[in-house]
């Protein structure tokens, strides 16, 4: 794939020079800007100058230091500088170029300053995506409640083919999974209980511990990882080729066309993988029950329905729609958040994994405080 030609543009706002590099700034591709550069910012009075990198796809040493020179260019050269990106290897360029540029020497380590520099600024990023979230998340129940005042607007097509992909393709993984997890939670209850003589329990540790807890967030989490990641790669994609701006010229609400349909087909979906999850739990349970502790299957189920009850089936599903809302709309918002270089992509989609396991497992936690408090 052929790198964009180099280009950029310049900004005044009061005082404060904004540049903004486009596409590769290599030394083949920027090389011819530098006396353009120059002479364009040579009759500018300014004292900071701010580097957009969002539109930059490619930055060498070269460019870095191409760019860096439009601090000392100016009629008077700027008193400081800043780097607006994502990337930090755009920054530590930049930081090594305004340096040789400037003729100063390369800025020592200190390791105190720099822990709590990074620290710092992991707390602005972490309100700042708080607050991106809590308004993503308004702005996708708005627009839900517009699609259910008019169901028309629903995209049925694309909702069932959601639900295929995220619901029925990522079935075998799941059953699979809470089979192995119900296998190795019954063989633990039966070295465990034998030596009291109380094997028949280990029914109630598989049957308690699968049917709440372990097969509700071993689905959320493989949807997380699996179905989570897919939406913010595929979102992100457009929004790198521009198809979300095609479709917001062309008229067409990106939270209705994207966001919406994987929402409902998560929240129809994260239900029935979790019966099958939980079905698949029990199965191996069953199994290594009847292998080390001679509990047959009617003892097992007999002892299931009696010790466990059928309120713990409910227990855990009643959380799973909340579940798949959750990761579909971190993974949407993630996806719409991506700009317009691939390591933009690949930081949103690890952010959005992250997210997603991060808040169904606080969320499930709260759902155990509530449950307890309310003595179910």
């Amino acid at each position: 794939m052929l790198a964009s030609t180099a280009d950029y543009e310049l900004e005044m706002r009061g005082e404060t020079l904004v540049v903004h590099p486009k596409g590769s700034w290599s030394i083949e591709q920027a090389g011819s800007l530098d006396g353009r550069l120059a002479g364009d910012v040579a009759e500018l009075t300014y004292r900071h100058v701010d580097y957009d990198m969002e539109g930059l796809e490619d930055l060498d040493t070269a460019g870095a230091y191409l760019l860096a020179r439009a601090i000392r260019y100016g009629v008077v050269p700027a008193e400081s500088w800043d780097v607006v990106s994502q990337s930090p290897g755009h920054k530590t360029l930049m930081n090594a170029a305004t340096s040789a540029v400037l003729g100063r020497e390369p800025e020592a380590r200190r390791q105190w300053y720099d822990t709590f520099t990074r620290i710092g600024k992991a707390t602005v990023r972490f309100w700042g995506e708080l607050i991106e979230t809590l308004a993503f998340i308004g702005h996708f129940f708005v627009v839900l409640m517009k699609v259910i005042a008019s169901p028309k607007k629903l995209r049925w097509k694309a909702i069932v083919s959601l639900i295929e992909s995220v619901g029925l393709d990522a079935a075998p993984i799941v059953m699979v999974l809470s089979f192995f997890i119900g296998a190795v939670i019954a063989y633990m209850g039966a070295n465990l209980l034998a030596a009291f003589g109380a094997s028949i329990f280990m029914v109630d540790l598989v049957g308690f511990s699968v049917l709440r807890e372990l097969a509700v967030i071993i689905t959320a989490i493989l949807l997380a990882g699996r179905s989570d990641s897919s939406f913010t790669a595929s979102i992100g994609a457009m929004k790198m080729r521009q198809e979300i701006d095609a479709m917001t010229v062309m008229g067409l609400d990106t939270y209705e066309v994207l966001v919406i349909p994987r929402a409902i087909a998560c929240v129809i979906a994260m239900p029935i993988l979790t019966f099958l999850a939980m079905l698949s739990g029990l199965a191996g349970g069953l199994l290594v029950a009847w292998a080390t502790a001679d509990i047959s299957p009617i003892l097992f189920f007999n002892r299931l329905t009696t010790a466990v009850g059928i309120e713990n089936l409910w227990v855990g599903l009643v959380k799973t729609p909340l579940f798949g809302l959750i990761i579909a709309v971190i993974g949407c918002r993630q996806g719409l958040a991506v700009t317009g270089s691939v390591e933009s992509l690949g930081q949103r989609t690890t952010t959005s994994v992250v997210q997603a396991i991060f808040a169904v497992i606080m969320v499930d936690a709260l759902f155990a405080i509530l449950f307890y408090q309310l003595g179910v």
